[in-house]
């Protein structure tokens, strides 16, 4: 009986200590929010400006892998094949739909 009082004894410490350590880690984010000037210029974190931007840029610029010319060209002919396609689709959709409108409300274009 009295290991019970014991252990019971040691888990309230625990658990009070793990409340403390929980109200200090909230009073330290409190006040850190507190002293951060409410009005502060966005212009503080930046530490560079336009050049350190630009240079930026140009490294990332780069990093880029090109296409080729090969490849640049079998890209471009796909992309006209598909637009071609898909133009031709829509077409004939839009031609069937008008078709079909035209039979239900008996409408002339002539």
């Amino acid at each position: 009986m009295a290991d019970k009082k014991k252990t019971g004894d040691k888990n309230t410490k625990a658990k009070s200590a793990l409340s403390r350590g929980i109200e200090k880690s909230k009073n330290q984010r409190t006040a850190a929010i507190k002293s951060k000037p409410k009005n502060a210029p966005a212009q503080q974190e930046r530490s560079g400006g336009f050049r350190e931007y630009f240079k930026g840029v140009r490294i990332e610029t780069k990093k880029v892998v090109w296409p080729t010319r090969k490849e640049l060209v079998s890209y471009t002919v796909v992309v006209f094949i598909a637009c071609a396609f898909f133009g031709l689709f829509l077409w004939g959709v839009d031609s069937g739909f008008l078709a079909i409108i035209r039979e239900v409300f008996n409408i002339s274009m002539s």
